[in-house]
């Protein structure tokens, strides 16, 4: 939506912006880990899609794309219909990859926060957790690129379980394929290292890094510990009543089967200007584009693609079509800033990673309870802006860069 709205903005009513999404509501992902445990309804933290849209102008095809044909400039939705293009922008998000760990996921043994209705499952299975605590099990699983949802989901478990008076009689075990805790995909941020083992020190969490699971039955999961080297230092069989593991990321089914626009994984192939090197009408944002691993770590990690470093991504996307209409070469480059608000149930984590990707010109983590409320304003700030179709208020500009963080290079600089 995002999307939609900078490039309708940026080129006008000349022309069509159609919007290929699959289903009708737009959800606000960095809530789901509230719904999981009845903080929040989903009616709160959604809206429709098409509704808004269509207030400014922009087309809604509620159906998913099944197959793009890149080609002949064209998708193909789930039902058959045909959606000719001149340009494409790719911001499908993930397939989430529970396959690849057999028992791993809500058709498996474990729940998910990733999208909106797992997150309604996860909730109904927290209360019938309640109903008999037990062990709980939470954390990414090797290949994971999304580390931040797992610890929230962990302190705010925590959290939720201290106001329930439960907390005593459920121990708890983070499970990551992080080569330390706070590595976050992105080798760090700050002092995240020691701060985020503070915080699940007081909150009397065990912590397994360089994990990788290998399986999960009803009730069990099987984990194994590696060393730095990549030999397995050690075998877990950890007993959980309730568990939450974020999966590995691939690209989406739509994606895979183009010839050249994909790696390997499945994620899109882009350029500095956010454009495929092969279909030059085709643009990618967010999560799924590729971008490499941070660094080498004993069991896969990923890099995460973070909420402004996407939007970042699509301020470039507008600003280049509107360039490529105009008879000019794409210019525009996003910074990939990373602004991030993790909650912890009763305070927070706030991390800033100018670039996200290193080396930084700027990075720090600070917690406090000023996050959490921070956070809670944001989803309310973020669905009024999604309602609007004004991504970019200009007070929101103006103050961002006044804290020297911005979505685009400057003409010369370096991201």
């Amino acid at each position: 939506m995002s999307a939609a709205y900078e490039i309708k903005a940026a080129l006008g009513a000349a022309h069509t912006v159609t919007v290929v999404g699959d289903g009708p509501r737009f959800s606000f992902t960095p809530s789901n880990p509230w719904v999981a445990v009845g903080w929040r309804r989903p009616d709160e933290m959604t809206l429709d899609a098409g509704t808004h849209l269509r207030k400014r102008g922009i087309e809604f095809v509620d159906e998913a794309a099944a197959e793009i044909r890149a080609a002949e400039n064209r998708l193909v939705t789930v039902s058959g219909r045909s959606v000719a293009y001149d340009y494409l922008v790719i911001t499908t998000g993930p397939r989430l990859a529970f396959d690849e760990v057999p028992g791993l996921g809500p058709s498996g043994h474990t729940q998910s926060v990733c999208t909106t209705p797992h997150a309604e499952q996860a909730w109904a299975a927290y209360q019938a957790f309640l109903k008999q605590p037990g062990p709980i099990v939470v954390g990414a699983a090797q290949g994971a690129s999304c580390f931040g949802p797992a610890y929230e989901f962990a302190m705010i478990l925590d959290a939720d379980l201290r106001k329930r008076k439960l907390r005593d009689r459920v121990p708890m075990t983070f499970v990551t394929s992080e080569p330390y805790v706070g590595h976050m995909g992105l080798g760090g941020v700050g002092d995240s290292k020691g701060l985020m083992e503070s915080e699940l020190r007081k909150r009397h969490i065990r912590w397994i890094t360089n994990a990788r699971i290998k399986e999960v039955r009803l009730a069990e999961m099987r984990v194994e510990e590696l060393d730095a080297q990549g030999k397995v230092a050690q075998e877990h069989v950890l007993p959980f009543a309730y568990s939450m593991v974020i999966p590995a990321f691939t690209g989406v089914d739509a994606v895979r089967g183009v010839e050249g626009l994909v790696n390997p994984r499945g994620f899109v192939l882009i350029d500095r200007h956010q454009r495929s090197p092969k279909f030059p009408n085709v643009f990618a944002a967010g999560v799924c584009v590729a971008i490499p691993p941070v660094e080498q770590t004993p069991v896969p990690t990923g890099a995460p693609k973070t909420g402004f470093m996407i939007e970042s991504m699509v301020t470039a996307i507008a600003a280049n079509l509107r360039d490529e209409l105009a008879g000019r070469p794409p210019a525009a480059e996003a910074t990939w800033n990373a602004v991030c608000l993790a909650d912890m149930g009763d305070t927070g984590a706030a991390f800033v990673a100018l670039p996200q990707i290193p080396p930084r010109n700027v990075t720090w983590t600070k917690i406090g309870k000023w996050v959490h409320v921070a956070k809670v304003a944001f989803e309310k700030y973020y669905l009024a802006k999604m309602r609007s179709g004004n991504t970019e208020p200009i007070y929101e500009k103006y103050i961002l860069k006044a804290l020297g963080i911005e979505r685009l290079k400057a003409a010369g600089g370096g991201r």
